[in-house]
């Protein structure tokens, strides 16, 4: 096997992932065998108990393993689902080498960093290349250069860099700013990261540098001088209208064939044309545009808002939008603000719908998502209520599909008190209830993995729109409408209350084959347009050659009634 370190220099969040993900793909477009891994440097043993606002939206994966966003890029750059053992935290690699110390399978050495916590790191690298039966490992360190918590894995790249002569190559993806005063990008401080590393044991293959603009000549040769390169290994990786161009500006640049050249591997040309044609799409002219309202609690950090906090939902409304062909606007709506005009409204003596409006105004569809807890539940009913009620196409994601039964049983059924036991534990009408097997990891507070997490089958019923979506885009694995959705919850619809939903005129389209769960809820046509909640979560599952089929239906109707 061949092994690609990815490091990141400067600063975080410059598009490390989608670089080493834009890398993973070229090389597997020319015929390789790719095993993508992630080393994150938080002792958190995954990124499920992780606040999205403090490091973006866990990535939930088939497997059920929570993961970070790059694991999401990796699925959607390379067109195969990820795990495990694609994703490793510092807090994995310590417990595993303590758990082996306490079994004395080190058999009385004294357990250190170096080489116990090195070697542990080594080996999950090989292993996710052993189980792909990868040609080449991409190895992305978590961070940037220079940070303390990370250092091991740095160690554990010098380590493999001498043991491997010639099977390894480094590619540090560095920020070269331009500050507006001066106008002109400046190198200095990727020349300081790229000293970080020699002070580490490791010179770089490739300096990827991430600006505002494609670099020139005259900074290409100040990178080569500074950092002890050929000026034809500093890659320039501007900003770009779309993160799923980077892999084109890469391979214009030939950088896939000097890395193969570098590994002693055969030159083979990657074949970009379906990529090609995805670019060309996304930049197309759109004729319509509509705007979409997501209500959510995670979008707020200090005086900014935070679009990472729902990534993958805004990559698949993206998706679908791009195969569809229309232009999506978004309108980032915080729950608490809606539940503060609706208490205003009502105090006001208007309808706690006018109150929803003021905050939401008049979108063209509006979409609940993923949220946990009693904050910003409220104003989450009400906006699922407001899109029943004015007839807006609705799409309720896991927590949205639950808020959307509460607000149905509130405004149709007449139970005014309806809840879930999340929130209102005394509710006469627990509509939503904790599933069984959540009460004793609650009761133990083991909080961590320990969730309905991954990928469930479940019975779509004919008749249903659900069943007309899913088999329109040829996702049922059999006639009798049997699907497949990615899970991450603790609280399920209550089967108690089904048949008073049913007759209020709510439909059950969909139930878990393994326990018989509500998955999927809707409106039927007759009575609106577009109104559906699903308990799983398809974001996690769009690619952009595949959208999901549930955010396709859902903007087809938008832009059907636009």
């Amino acid at each position: 096997m061949k092994y690609i370190f990815v490091s990141g220099g400067v600063i975080s969040g410059i598009g490390k992932g989608t670089t080493a993900a834009s890398i993973a793909f070229l090389l597997k477009s020319a015929g390789y065998k790719i095993a993508p891994i992630k080393f994150e440097n938080y002792l958190n043993l995954d990124a499920g108990t992780i606040n999205p606002i403090e490091h973006g939206d866990p990535f939930l994966c088939e497997d059920g393993t929570e993961a970070d966003m790059d694991i999401g890029s990796y699925e959607k750059f390379l067109d195969e689902d990820m795990g495990k053992d694609n994703f490793v935290t510092m807090g994995q690699i310590y417990r595993e080498v303590i758990d082996r110390e306490r079994r004395f399978e080190y058999d009385g050495e004294d357990v250190e960093a170096i080489p116990y916590i090195t070697n542990e790191i080594i080996d999950r690298i090989n292993n996710v290349g052993r189980k792909r039966s990868a040609d080449i490992v991409i190895i992305e360190l978590g961070g940037t250069a220079g940070e303390y918590q990370n250092v091991l894995y740095y160690e554990a790249s010098r380590i493999m860099t001498l043991q491997k002569r010639g099977d390894v190559l480094h590619i540090h993806v560095s920020y070269v700013p331009t500050p507006p005063h001066l106008g002109e990008p400046k190198t200095k401080p990727t020349q300081l990261s790229v000293r970080t590393l020699n002070s580490l044991g490791i010179q770089p293959d490739f300096v990827i540098a991430r600006s505002e603009k494609y670099l020139d000549q005259r900074r290409r040769e100040r990178f080569a001088l500074f950092c002890n390169m050929m000026p034809e290994d500093i890659i320039s990786n501007p900003d770009l209208p779309t993160v799923y161009e980077i892999p084109l500006v890469l391979h214009k640049q030939n950088l896939e064939q000097r890395i193969l050249q570098k590994l002693g591997l055969k030159v083979r040309k990657p074949n970009v044309e379906p990529w090609e044609k995805l670019v060309e799409k996304i930049k197309a002219k759109k004729e319509k545009e509509v705007e979409i309202a997501i209500v959510g609690k995670y979008f707020g950090t200090g005086d900014y808002q935070l679009r990472d906090s729902y990534a993958a939902l805004f990559d698949a409304i993206d998706h679908a939008s791009w195969e569809i062909g229309i232009g999506v606007k978004t309108k980032w709506v915080d729950a608490e603000k809606v539940e503060s005009a609706v208490a205003k409204a009502m105090a006001d003596k208007k309808e706690g719908i006018e109150g929803v409006k003021e905050v939401i105004g008049n979108p063209d569809g509006l979409i609940v998502p993923i949220g946990w807890g009693e904050r910003g539940a409220e104003g989450m009913i009400a906006a699922a209520s407001f899109a029943r009620d004015r007839k807006i196409p609705y799409l309720g994601l896991c927590y949205g599909m639950q808020l959307a039964v509460i607000g149905f049983a509130r405004d149709v059924i007449g139970w005014r008190d309806a809840n879930t036991t999340e929130n209102d534990k005394k509710t006469k009408h627990p509509v939503i209830t904790l599933m069984p097997k959540q009460k004793k990891f609650m009761a133990k507070r083991a909080y961590g993995g320990t969730m309905r997490l991954g990928s469930w089958d479940a019975q779509v019923a004919k008749g249903t729109k659900a069943y007309e979506i899913y088999k329109k885009y040829g996702q049922l694995k059999n006639a009798e409408g049997l699907t497949s959705e990615r899970h991450r919850h603790r609280y399920e619809f209550n089967n108690n209350f089904s048949q008073d939903f049913e007759k209020g005129g709510m439909i059950i389209a969909a139930r878990s084959v393994a326990e018989n769960l509500a998955e999927i809820i809707e409106l039927p046509q007759k009575a609106h347009p577009f109104y559906l909640g699903t308990q799983g979560h398809p974001e996690y599952k769009s690619r952009p050659l595949k959208p999901h089929p549930l955010f396709l239906a859902f903007l087809e109707a938008i832009s059907k009634i636009k």
